[in-house]
């Protein structure tokens, strides 16, 4: 199994990275949350992972904090639930937000997030409401670097467009989501957040 990689960054698309460590280079699939502290391309960069061995590829995912990747594990024993939407989870809400939907019981703002239905919600609250007890804090332990996902502004909507389709929402649906946020200056980072934020505190 393996744990933890450090190495170089080589290369980000959210919600995909390319870390190489002593020449070897491992891709990695991680949630927003995490690449929202991301350095640039070419820095050191330590991250917990999980391993996910399915029948057609072995899947490697990353994650900042070691809190992250434990909420990340518990979301893949519910029923239902696999890596893609734990993912999705992480990514349009923090562990605190996600926290408090199912200490309310609050199932609109889950059903927000991509290929999450009611029932599927109801599930996560009924599952999720011991296991989040057992776990504790969850609150990230580090901080945003000001490396953001991308430094080419000119492309700032069409990638942050790009990792919100690869979150799990139809293209049209991201690419209204980005265009009801966007403002001058703004990088890609700064999109996805804006229109994460606006569907969840509907």
């Amino acid at each position: 199994m393996i744990g933890r990689l450090r190495g170089e960054l080589v290369h980000k698309q959210a919600p995909h990275m390319l870390i190489d460590v002593n020449g070897v280079g491992y891709e990695l699939e991680a949630p927003l949350s995490t690449f929202f502290t991301l350095p640039e391309a070419g820095q050191a960069v330590t991250l917990f992972t999980h391993l996910a061995v399915r029948e057609d590829a072995h899947v490697l995912y990353a994650f900042a904090t070691e809190s992250e990747r434990t909420l990340f594990r518990s979301l893949l024993k519910v029923s239902g639930v696999g890596a893609k939407m734990a993912l999705a989870i992480l990514s349009g809400m923090s562990a605190d937000e996600f926290g408090r939907c199912v200490e309310e019981e609050d199932v609109a703002s889950l059903v927000r997030l991509p290929g999450i239905g009611r029932k599927t919600a109801q599930r996560l609250i009924v599952e999720m409401r011991d296991r989040l007890a057992k776990l504790g804090d969850l609150t990230p332990a580090v901080s945003p670097t000001q490396g953001g996902l991308a430094a080419n502004r000119g492309s700032a909507s069409t990638d942050a467009v790009a990792a919100l389709v690869a979150l799990g929402y139809k293209p049209q649906e991201a690419g209204r989501m980005v265009k009801a946020v966007v403002e001058d200056e703004m990088d890609s980072e700064g999109l996805i957040r804006a229109a994460l934020q606006s569907v969840v505190q509907k």
